[in-house]
């Protein structure tokens, strides 16, 4: 099960015209998986390895050890791509974390623990982003429901993927 939120800019995080910031996102997604923390945390540390279970990310080339780029596209027809640099890979705390320029700025974590239950596990994700990407930007206001769409959708066939992976290996 996913569970995802989606916002705007935190309080404080306004424009030069007083009004939010339409092109700043923070998301934060929930996976339930009913699969041990250290299979989960094995997968998702291996960027490269993405477009093979979840669909919407494109390409992933390694840029050296710890720098990647990546395209992605959920289902409006645009493609993002960004350097992802990785910040924290923490196998000991489940932590993934990376910072990304290009078009979108700013960073993503993934937190992998044991479900409270003690029954699979909880994959928590977490994005704080500016768009760049000129078209975005111009259509800010107007699209912005479409995009947290675009974004819960790619978030849920990502679960969807990663669970069919974890079943196949």
């Amino acid at each position: 099960r996913d569970t995802s939120e989606q916002s705007g800019a935190p309080p404080g995080r306004r424009r030069q015209t007083g009004g939010m910031d339409w092109c700043h996102y923070r998301f934060r997604s929930v996976w339930k998986l009913p699969v041990k923390p250290a299979a989960v945390y094995a997968v998702l540390e291996r960027a490269q390895e993405y477009p093979m279970w979840w669909r919407q990310i494109r390409d992933v080339t390694p840029l050296d050890e710890r720098t990647v780029t990546a395209c992605f596209r959920s289902l409006l027809p645009y493609d993002l791509v960004v350097t992802a640099r990785e910040l924290r890979h923490e196998p000991e705390t489940g932590v993934l974390e990376v910072s990304m320029a290009g078009d979108l700025d700013g960073w993503a974590r993934w937190t992998v623990r044991a479900a409270p239950s003690g029954d699979g596990t909880h994959a928590r994700y977490e994005q704080e982003v500016d768009v760049s990407k000129p078209l975005m930007r111009r259509l800010a206001v107007p699209c912005r429901p479409a995009f947290l769409l675009n974004h819960a959708l790619m978030m849920r066939s990502g679960r969807r993927g990663l669970l069919a992976h974890l079943e196949s290996v």
